[in-house]
């Protein structure tokens, strides 16, 4: 659906201070309340989950500080460790490490993590506001109405701002609430308030990117490439010395608050700044362009399709071909920067006690190989990540109305979405198996140990039946309950607290039970076990022959 708008001509007709050459002004943001409103009740929910976890796995984090380093020689050690090159890039600025105090010690190992996921909520929040709402057709219907230009996007801002400020008021109130030494009130006001401004900067980020392009998924995928090159600069910075790189990233910024040692404000609002710039250019660029169009031009296609692109796995991959490189991109980047550090794996972790017990848990091999299995964990989950996103495709083709008008031809229900499946139970595996040859190719350089390439490509691709099962529950979902399909984010979110967080702070055992990814078998570090496998493999069968099932039974949603 497209508009036939003229780009600078002022939608809100009849609303008080419309009217001729007053497309800036405030009739352009006409209807914002009400449309924030409305997106605050739609996401009460998604964003009541999202505060909740970041803050309460911080507060869980900061807690067991005080277990995880008792005493003074822990935290001298931690330190050290954490003052090489690799421990930099996984933390901090090296400016935390002179008095290693816990509140040291949480703002260089927590935030730069946390403002990832914060940036993560912030995208997702702007993007599915404004680029999602134009791609469905609702924008449009909406601005027939007494809403304003710029409303969309100004009430997706306010959104995110609130979700944000969420954020930093519970880890503002909660951390100090904890009773620990060094974690005051003001250092906690300034911890919270870097996570909101980090949040909000990625947040106009987003606000450019849906000007950019006319597919929702495609300015979340620019928007968090923006995050990762953020993150990477960040880290090649710390570890290198080299400061300027550092500071070309908001992440960069917010570790520069030294929160709990120095207290600096002025990074925040840099941050804020940097906010107010991209949101500005974000409406600039949206009055250059007409509703549910991009700025970039869409590409043209061949006069006629390839005999490839006639079938239904070849459209499949058509259309899922972005994300797959995307998420391609970011894997192969990861394992790669952790398979640089893996040979400096024992120096990092020795002197930590807990950290050691957690990762002899994994097995008791070596470090390398107990570090290199807790890496793969970190990297099943984003794969998992990748696989939900590719399984919940079906149901955007759904409400978009393109799955109608195929299966209205003699493509079956089963084969159309059978071609989509191929994209996650394929791609998924493939994208996982490439990170451990990454991981093994640079291990084996830093350690010396070429063996590495096939014990850790073998390792990864033993996650390919988790994977498998959790796109089955996507397509059970998809199949049965469509409405509530979304719910299969729960599963990586659930295998990465138990899996990667669970074995430092300590979960119950019982608790990867329902993890799919909790029944892999550790390799390199445990031995191979085929059972597990062999029955998460039948389990996979069997939710995808039930979501099959379910979709030949049910009615489409059509428009």
């Amino acid at each position: 659906m497209s508009t036939t708008t003229p780009p600078a001509e002022n939608r809100a007709v009849g609303a008080p201070g419309a009217g001729p050459g007053s497309t800036a002004g405030a009739g352009a943001l006409v209807g914002t309340g009400s449309l924030f409103r409305f997106a605050l009740r739609r996401d009460r929910l998604r964003l009541a989950v999202w505060m909740s976890a970041v803050s309460l796995g911080t507060l869980a984090v900061a807690s067991n500080f005080r277990q995880l380093y008792a005493d003074p020689e822990d935290r001298a050690d931690a330190a050290e460790a954490l003052g090489s090159p690799a421990g930099l890039a996984m933390s901090g600025p090296r400016g935390y490490l002179d008095e290693y105090t816990f509140g040291a010690m949480l703002g260089q190992q927590m935030l730069g993590f946390t403002a990832v996921l914060v940036g993560l909520m912030s995208v997702l929040i702007v993007t599915r506001h404004t680029r999602a709402e134009e791609e469905t057709g609702r924008a449009e219907l909406v601005r027939s109405a007494v809403v304003g230009r710029h409303a969309h996007l100004a009430a997706a801002l306010a959104a995110a701002v609130v979700a944000n400020l969420g954020v930093a008021l519970l880890l503002a109130l909660g951390l100090p609430g904890l009773g620990i030494d060094s974690v005051d009130a003001s250092g906690s006001l300034l911890y919270g308030a870097s996570h909101a401004a980090v949040g909000v900067a990625f947040a106009g980020v987003a606000a450019i990117t849906v000007q950019l392009t006319e597919h929702s998924r495609g300015a979340t995928g620019m928007a968090l490439a923006t995050i990762g090159v953020a993150y990477v600069l960040r880290a090649a910075g710390d570890s290198g010395g080299n400061e300027a790189l550092s500071w070309l990233s908001p992440i960069g910024w917010a570790q520069r608050t030294y929160v709990y040692v120095d207290d600096r404000w002025w990074p925040v609002f840099a941050c804020l700044a940097t906010a107010a710039l991209c949101a500005a250019a974000g409406f600039a660029l949206s009055t250059r362009r007409d509703v549910g169009a991009g700025l970039r031009p869409r590409a043209r296609g061949a006069a006629y399709a390839s005999s490839v692109l006639l079938t239904s796995p070849g459209l499949a991959f058509r259309v899922h071909r972005g994300a797959l490189l995307g998420f391609g991109a970011g894997l192969t980047l990861m394992a790669a920067m952790y398979g640089a550090i893996l040979g400096q794996a024992s120096d990092l972790l020795q002197d930590v006690d807990q950290l050691r017990e957690a990762l002899d848990r994994l097995g008791g091999a070596g470090p390398a190989e107990a570090f290199a299995s807790m890496v793969l964990m970190v990297l099943a989950v984003v794969a998992a990540v990748a696989v939900v996103s590719a399984s919940l495709r079906p149901r955007a083709e759904e409400l978009a109305g393109r799955a109608e008008p195929l299966l209205a031809t003699g493509l079956s229900r089963d084969r159309w979405l059978a071609g989509h499946l191929v994209v996650p139970l394929v791609g998924g595996p493939l994208l996982l198996t490439t990170a451990g040859l990454v991981l093994g190719l640079t291990g084996a350089a830093s350690t010396g140990d070429p063996a590495l390439v096939v014990r850790l490509t073998v390792a990864a691709l033993a996650y390919a039946p988790a994977l498998w099962v959790t796109a089955g529950v996507a397509v059970a979902l998809f199949g049965w309950f469509p409405r509530v399909g979304s719910l299969v984010w729960i599963v990586p979110v659930y295998a990465f607290v138990v899996g990667y967080l669970g074995e430092i702070l300590r979960f119950p055992g019982w608790s990867n039970t329902f993890s799919p990814l909790g029944h892999v078998p550790r390799l390199p570090s445990a031995e191979a076990a085929w059972t597990p496998l062999v029955v998460l493999t039948l389990v996979a069968v069997a939710l995808v022959w039930t979501g099959l099932v379910g979709f030949r039974r049910r009615d489409l949603t059509t428009r």
